[in-house]
Parts: structure tokens; sequence; C-alpha cells
């Protein structure tokens, strides 16, 4: 009786043999080959779920993309429930966006493969779509998020600046923390956030 095989769990193991390249040697060693050897798979079984590298690499960013956003969507209700401006609420805040940084294993590896995926996208057209849609998803979560912290009455474009601030601040974060973890700690990551949120109350 022939082995029947989850399509489903077979693509997301080709996936995290993607990221775990990606996180060790780049993007650049990411092809079919590869991957396969790293899944320990033949190429073939490969290219029976995925036609080519093109492809592949599109499902595995649009995967990240979607483990990162589900993880905050999932953290933004305790945010937008808590009183403004009480404790409960600055920590469900700082837990979300703490999601959106390499705190661990296996967020960092998310985080390499994210940072890769985003950059590489603007000379890799294939990749467009999903950077598109990281940033635009990403930014709404934000944005609610800086809303419900600020002022009901406070000016539209001020919303929109300071959730561009707070995206800066979490991409150089999780940039610093990528390259200097000995140094930008999560503690360190914290304590940044905390006193970005002291000026977001200003």
């Amino acid at each position: 009786m022939p082995k029947i095989v989850d399509a489903g769990a077979r693509r997301q193991d080709v996936v995290q043999a993607v990221l775990r390249i990606i996180a060790v040697d780049g993007l650049e060693r990411a092809s079919l080959r590869e991957v396969a050897d790293e899944a320990g798979l033949a190429v073939g079984s490969v290219r029976h779920y995925f036609e080519g590298s093109e492809e592949l690499l599109a499902f595995a960013f649009g995967t990240v993309v979607d483990r990162v956003v589900g993880r905050l969507e999932g953290l933004l209700p305790a945010v937008l429930g808590a009183g403004k401006a009480s404790p409960g609420q600055r920590e469900a805040v700082l837990t979300l966006l703490g999601g959106m940084l390499p705190l661990d294993e296996v967020t960092a590896v998310e985080a390499c493969a994210w940072l890769a995926f985003k950059n590489a996208a603007r000379i890799r057209p294939f990749l467009v779509a999903e950077a598109d849609r990281s940033h635009r998803e990403v930014a709404a979560i934000v944005g609610a998020l800086v809303a419900s912290l600020l002022p009901d009455d406070e000016p539209q474009e001020n919303l929109v600046l300071e959730a561009e601030r707070l995206l800066a601040t979490l991409d150089g974060l999780c940039m610093h923390a990528l390259l200097q973890p000995a140094w930008m700690t999560a503690q360190m990551c914290r304590d940044v956030l905390e006193r970005h949120l002291d000026g977001l109350a200003r």
C-alpha cells in the first residue's frame, strides 16, 4: 500500500529547510537542490510541490509573513481591550512589539528570512507582492496599536507619522538583535521600546 504523504506538512518541511539555509548561509544558497538536501528529499520530490525556485521562495516568504502577522494579530486584542494608559495595556503593547523581534531561535530564523526576502524583493520581482503585503499588514497592526495609545482626537497625520516611527524603530531593533545579539539582548530591546513608548505618550 503506497505511503500517504500530507502535502501541506511536506510543503512546510520544505519551507523550514529554506529558512534554515537562509539563516545559516543566506538567500543565495536556497536553490532547489540545496533545499532538497537540507530537507532530506530528492529534488524531484521538491518539484512535486513547487515548480521552481521562484515559486518555492515566494511561498516561503508568504509563510513567514503569515506566521509573523498571525502572531501579532493574536496579540492585538489584548492591546485594544486594555484600558488606555493602563499598566495592562503597556505590558500588552510590549508583548506584541516583542513578537516582531528575534528574541529566541524560532523568531531569529524568521527574522533572518524576513529581512533577506524583503531586501531581495528590490531586485527579484517575484517577491514584490509578498514584500508589499508584509509591510501593509504589519503597518496596519502597528497603526491600530499606535491609535490605541494616542488621544482619540489625535490628527490622522500624527498617527501615520508615529506608526512609521515605531516601525522604523522595530526594523532597527530587529537588525541590531540579529547582528549584535550579545549586546542587543531581549532586555535591551525592551528598554528601547519602553523609552519609545514614553516618548509616544508625551
